[in-house]
């Protein structure tokens, strides 16, 4: 298990949310909030994105220096409503003992009574691995443990990995009406 502390002023008993699994390789990682000092292993993980991974998850390309900026990144770590959860996929290198974030899912409380905007983002070594899938899963879990009625996803048309990711959790797809680019995905929970 990894020796990052859960942050206690989390809304939640966010130690109910720390779980361990394997991707598909057998790579053990720890899946857990994210807390205050992973902003280090945030920056490091942007680092390992491809301008494709940025492009598909941010809909437009955003700089390195963006995506890493302090003030963005101590938002991210310091997330600490009951509306907002950001999660984890942790790997701790047995041989150097260092921690790599590989992975990111969140959800963030919409407008809507009860609606929740979710997103994920995987390292591009780590894609296709089953870590998508799981983030989403585990989303989907802190999601129903907090009362939500529906998670909705916006992705764009050309990223058939995350759609057939949450199609397979049971996520209807369609088209953004006002935004042929775009596709919705919407869970009922």
């Amino acid at each position: 298990m990894t020796t990052t502390t859960v942050d206690p002023r989390a809304p939640w008993n966010s130690s109910q949310y720390v779980s361990s699994w394997a991707l598909r390789d057998g790579t053990p990682v720890t899946i857990r909030p994210i807390c205050a000092e992973d902003e280090p292993l945030m920056v490091k993980f942007h680092e390992s994105l491809s301008d494709r991974a940025v492009y598909m998850r941010y809909f437009c390309s955003m700089s390195f220096a963006a995506r890493t900026a302090h003030e963005r990144l101590f938002r991210i770590c310091h997330s600490y409503s009951e509306s907002e959860l950001v999660l984890v996929a942790e790997h701790k290198d047995p041989e150097a003992g260092e921690r790599h974030i590989l992975g990111v899912g969140r959800f963030n409380e919409l407008q809507a009574d009860g609606e929740a905007e979710i997103a994920v983002l995987v390292s591009d070594q780590y894609q296709h691995k089953g870590l998508g899938t799981e983030l989403v899963r585990q989303i989907i879990k802190v999601a129903r443990d907090q009362k939500f009625r529906r998670l909705v996803a916006e992705m764009l048309h050309d990223n058939l990995a995350i759609q057939n990711i949450l199609r397979q959790l049971g996520f209807r797809l369609r088209l953004v009406p006002d935004d042929p680019q775009s596709i919705q995905a919407v869970l009922e929970l």
